[in-house]
């Protein structure tokens, strides 16, 4: 069964930083895309960032220069380094994969639980 383990998180104060981890386990061919998503208190779930396995990235605009987005294929893991933390930025962090479980097979998306990131003096 496939799995995405998140790490990280917490309370922060404003312009520190905190470092994210997700990590896949079970038994699947490859990972294309692995994303970060975030959803503040009475907004809806958005895009934070996101790498395809060639290690393009995608940003939102309200985290650009801030957070930068990697991963280990070796390890099928992704981060997310968060810097510059703002108030607004507090909001549970999910972490999402697009998943081949077959090489014929198109990809599936799987998410982690979630994981609170509290931004606050």
């Amino acid at each position: 069964q496939v799995q995405l383990v998140e790490s990280g998180g917490g309370l922060v104060q404003p312009g520190g930083s905190l470092r994210l981890s997700c990590a896949a386990s079970g038994r699947f061919f490859g990972i294309n895309v692995m994303a970060w998503y975030r959803q503040a208190p009475g907004k809806q779930r958005e895009l934070v960032a996101a790498i395809t396995s060639g290690g393009s990235t995608n940003y939102a605009d309200s985290v650009k220069g801030r957070f930068t987005i990697s991963r280990d294929n070796a390890n099928n893991t992704v981060y997310l380094q968060m810097d510059s933390l703002k108030p607004e930025d507090t909001a549970v962090y999910s972490c999402n994969a697009l998943i081949r479980i077959y090489s014929h097979a198109a990809g599936a998306d799987y998410w982690a639980k979630g994981t609170l990131v509290t931004v606050s003096s």
